[in-house]
């Protein structure tokens, strides 16, 4: 009996999709067949045919908003979004190739040239999470089928349908059914994708926890290329904001924007000790507006639910964790619908609490209350991660001291922690990732460089350690 997958929506319960898992040997295998012709394909051939995938999604754009917008359930404003965010990510992508990547010819000796050109790895295993269940594969998919590599596509067990709809678009523009395929599945069929000897490397993106057990996985094969795009524990520092409104803005967009799902949120806000109270005071009344329900309410909302109940669940056990620990509430983290993954934005205040340095991935802000900016940069970070960090007010020299000292891969001034471009690297330090950013520099990553020695003539000299000719006997 053929086993099925099965995704529900997180607002209602309904189900949504349903399809059979797949076989990781089988997608890998097909991928494999392709990669002769796809990578001798031009730039040029395989970057016109990724336009025409462009060209598809902005055709479907509705279609696959809403789609989004039903399987995860963020607000259909901001799955509309997203896939505008597929949409650019072509262009972005092919002039990064061309930036990142280029051929390159230079004078050597005697006449011989340098040549350093760019080659595919072979076939790319790309792992998808569920927060962005289209635009972030998409960011890892569009660079490695530019470079010349086909791909097999797992999305997550959470979003499965979005990630068929993906690779549909992909067909519909003429790219070869071998050069992107689809394997639907669980852990289990990730576990075996990762594993599967035919691939040349892995792209992914998901919690740290996995991407340490991928790292781990991946120590005994240096030869293929793994590139890891994690969470983040973000500090946002707010220090002498002047406009103390636009300040709370920021925090709420950086901390509950699509329901905390997003590895870029703010998961602490620091601020100056007995100077809080009037941006907390803000915050405040923001959240009381905040909508909180389910995608296609009206008026829109602000947040949807959570991915599901599990990870509610979670949640709310963490937030209790940290007041058990002696965390003070100020403004709870309440499940307004039984059965249902809707949860209202909460902060807490963790002054001098022991915490554990985890990603709470929902929409709950930690206050830490710091003496002095020396203190504030100290708690910015205490954190293994270092993913994004901002800095909301201060002066000009205060931000170079902030962006000087604190370890992160995307580091803001008077900007939500969540506000990188994708025409720019996006990647963190230490638990965030292994040094291999995303976005505009995915080229690095999607092809490897060889550097050539070449000249029209051979010609060869050793000019030591050769014995005198004439003195050799007959």
């Amino acid at each position: 009996m053929t086993e099925l997958l099965v995704s529900t929506e997180p607002a209602t319960g309904a189900e949504l999709w349903s399809g059979p898992v797949g076989d990781a040997a089988a997608e890998v295998a097909a991928a494999r067949a392709a990669f002769p012709e796809w990578a001798a394909q031009s730039v040029a051939y395989r970057s016109e045919a990724l336009r025409r995938f462009a060209n598809v999604v902005r055709t479907r754009a509705d279609e696959l908003a809403e789609l989004i917008a039903r399987e995860t359930g963020k607000p259909l404003w901001e799955a509309a979004t997203e896939v505008q965010a597929v949409v650019n990510k072509v262009d972005i992508s092919i002039n990064a190739y061309a930036d990142r990547t280029p051929a390159r010819k230079t004078e050597g000796a005697l006449g011989s040239k340098v040549a350093v050109r760019h080659k595919p790895h072979g076939v790319l295993a790309v792992l998808g999470p569920y927060n962005f269940p289209a635009h972030l594969p998409n960011g890892h998919i569009v660079p490695a089928l530019i470079a010349g590599n086909t791909v097999v596509f797992k999305p997550s067990e959470k979003t499965p349908a979005v990630g068929a709809r993906l690779v549909d678009c992909f067909h519909e523009a003429g790219i070869p059914a071998g050069a992107v395929r689809l394997l639907t599945g669980g852990p289990d069929q990730g576990r075996a994708l990762a594993a599967e000897p035919g691939i040349d490397g892995l792209l992914f993106t998901g919690s740290a926890r996995a991407g340490q057990a991928l790292h781990r996985q991946f120590a005994d094969t240096p030869q293929k290329i793994l590139a890891l795009e994690l969470g983040g524990n973000n500090p946002l520092v707010v220090w002498n904001a002047k406009d103390v409104q636009a300040a709370a803005v920021i925090a709420v967009q950086s901390a509950y924007l699509s329901a905390g799902q997003r590895c870029t949120a703010a998961r602490r806000l620091i601020v100056e000790d007995g100077k809080h109270d009037a941006l907390v005071a803000a915050i405040l009344k923001l959240i009381d507006r905040i909508i909180v329900a389910d995608p296609h309410a009206s008026p829109a909302p602000f947040m949807g639910p959570v991915i599901d109940n599990a990870a509610a669940d979670t949640l709310q056990e963490q937030f209790l964790n940290l007041m058990i620990k002696g965390g003070r509430v100020i403004r709870r983290l309440d499940r307004p619908h039984e059965g249902r993954p809707f949860l209202t934005p909460a902060i807490i205040d963790v002054t001098d609490v022991d915490r554990p340095d985890e990603e709470l991935f929902g929409p709950v802000l930690q206050l830490v209350r710091v003496p002095d900016f020396d203190a504030a940069l100290a708690e910015a970070n205490n954190t293994r991660f270092g993913l994004a960090a901002s800095l909301v007010g201060g002066s000009p020299e205060l931000y170079d001291r902030f962006w000087s000292e604190v370890r992160a891969g995307v580091i803001n001034w008077n900007k939500p922690t969540n506000g990188a471009p994708s025409n720019a690297p996006f990647g963190g330090v230490g638990l965030s990732g292994n040094h291999r950013p995303s976005a505009y520099y995915a080229a690095d990553y999607c092809a490897y460089p060889v550097t050539s020695s070449e000249s029209e003539l051979s010609r060869g000299t050793i000019t030591t350690g050769l014995r005198d000719p004439n003195m050799l006997e007959d």
